[in-house]
């Protein structure tokens, strides 16, 4: 089927079917179980189908899509067998992310004439926000890209650090101020250096926290205020990074900040260690908004382009 040619290079889709393993297992075990003593794609096996998609973290509305493009084509073919359900399920998931042209690209790339392209990094703590900017700070880098990382979560030292680390490993400049310093005036700065060395990319971090909606809304607008002082039109894109492993937690994590600020691409982390992969299906059709990156290792190459073909192959590759 052409949805599925092989665009990814051979070691990333190995990462890719390695990172989904857990949430395989775990989504055909229940699977198995629903169809059992079936021979035939009946209410029941749709019924049993529908509790196997939510509980894989697929969101009822999603799930409640995805069964009704199954009724109509069973209704359609008249008989459908229970062996067929996994290569269905395969397609008509691929179809229903088809309807819009999201998670299509295979690299990171970057828009041209844009320069430097500024990328706003929000998330809760915990979710692999640090880890996320590091290594994608990275692959830029290998990409031929000057990339300038500033410190803006100042609520917590430690994220300050984290994001030194990172800086250091993959030997990109930094700017930092102490904790508790404005986050404005550390983005402010950031872009300031980033003109000066001439970089291509600057990735600002932000401060992890939700506890208050109406205080992050305000905060992430002044940074954003300050940050056009310096560059028109910034931040050219806002990252919500969000942990896969959290499941639907993820879902309200994504409705929270998408209420807090205009978040215009989404970045899937720790997919590697949980069952709860079908979530990138149900974040990726409900909000509209690209998962243009998904985490499915530790290694520093393992922050993954999403492209919504080869996830679905992935998820529904038995053969791996």
């Amino acid at each position: 089927m052409s949805l599925f040619k092989n665009i990814f290079s051979s070691k990333k889709k190995e990462n890719l079917d390695k990172g989904l393993e857990k949430s395989k297992a775990s989504f055909f075990s229940k699977l198995g179980k629903a169809v059992a003593g079936k021979s035939k794609v009946d209410d029941d096996v749709l019924d049993n189908l529908e509790e196997v998609l939510v509980s894989s973290d697929v969101g009822v509305a999603t799930t409640l899509k995805i069964i009704d493009r199954i009724e109509a084509r069973v209704s359609k073919d008249k008989y459908m067998g229970t062996e067929e359900l996994n290569v269905i399920l395969r397609e008509e998931i691929a179809g229903l992310l088809s309807e819009t042209n999201l998670g299509e690209e295979t690299e990171i790339s970057l828009p041209m004439g844009v320069k430097p392209y500024v990328i706003m990094v929000v998330g809760v703590n915990g979710v692999g926000k640090t880890t996320t900017i590091g290594k994608l700070a990275y692959q830029l880098k290998a990409q031929g890209y000057k990339v300038v990382l500033g410190a803006a979560d100042t609520f917590r030292a430690a994220a300050i650090d984290q994001l030194q680390v990172w800086a250091d490993r993959v030997d990109v400049p930094i700017v930092k101020q102490n904790m508790g310093s404005d986050p404005a005036s550390v983005a402010f700065d950031t872009l300031s250096s980033a003109i000066t060395q001439e970089a291509d990319v600057v990735i600002i971090d932000t401060a992890g926290r939700l506890h208050n909606k109406v205080n992050l809304m305000n905060e992430l607008a002044k940074v954003k205020r300050v940050m056009q002082k310096v560059v028109e039109d910034t931040p050219h894109e806002v990252l919500l990074v969000l942990d896969g492993s959290t499941g639907q937690n993820a879902f309200e994590q994504a409705r929270q900040f998408t209420k807090a600020t205009e978040v215009t691409s989404l970045a899937v982390t720790k997919l590697d260690g949980t069952a709860k992969g079908g979530v990138v299906i149900g974040i990726s059709d409900q909000f509209q908004i690209p998962v243009k990156y998904i985490g499915v290792g530790e290694g520093i190459e393992d922050l993954q382009v999403f492209n919504k073909y080869e996830f679905v192959d992935s998820f529904f590759n038995t053969s791996v």
